[in-house]
């Protein structure tokens, strides 16, 4: 589990086959072997590390839905550990399980902010809601706005100096997870309608 803070911005080494390799500092200290690591807001396991760096396994399912198949070497990606019981829990609860892809439609400076807007799949949209968190590439954000094919939000300076998103392009692949409350009310719901339909109690 995480809290979308993230805590330092760690550089491409290798990608091959399923080997990822990412260089930091920060996230090396207090960390372990079999620890996990949101790696743009994906949850992975330390296979190994070392002095300056830490290696992950990739499944195929990772890859098809996150961005971390494009990633190239010298990229900067979002990185955090996760929570203890220590830890403020600064941003919202954070799985570390994406859903699927965004893309970056465009970035509007506004006074100190800049305003992101991403396109996202109708059926992921339907979990998201005004003023509601969302996990773009594991940073915990506030929706700000919303329509049939987008939603918006709002990067602060710290956000801006202290994550990739403002690194990335028009068009450019997002991780995005929702809300699971949202899930988990829908799923609910269907059920109570399904028991009903079949005269349940």
């Amino acid at each position: 589990m995480f809290t979308g803070i993230i805590e330092e911005l760690g550089t491409v080494r290798r990608r091959e086959g399923g080997e990822l390799i990412i260089g930091c500092s920060l996230i090396l200290d207090d960390s372990r072997l079999g620890d996990s690591i949101a790696v743009n807001g994906v949850d992975l396991t330390v296979r190994a590390m070392d002095a300056e760096s830490m290696s992950f396994d990739v499944m195929n399912e990772t890859f098809r839905r996150s961005n971390l198949g494009e990633l190239v070497e010298g990229e900067l990606v979002n990185l955090e550990r996760s929570v203890t019981s220590a830890t403020r829990m600064s941003g919202h609860t954070v799985r570390g399980v994406v859903e699927t892809k965004c893309r970056l439609m465009s970035l509007t400076p506004e006074a100190d902010a800049v305003i992101a807007r991403y396109q996202v799949p109708p059926e992921y949209l339907k979990y998201i809601v005004m003023k509601g968190p969302i996990c773009l590439d594991g940073v915990s954000l506030t929706v700000m706005g919303r329509d049939a094919e987008s939603i918006s939000v709002s990067l602060v300076w710290y956000t801006q100096e202290h994550t990739n998103l403002l690194r990335r392009k028009p068009g450019d692949a997002v991780n995005l997870e929702t809300d699971i409350f949202a899930r988990y009310v829908e799923q609910i719901v269907e059920q109570i309608l399904e028991a009903r339909a079949a005269g349940t109690p």
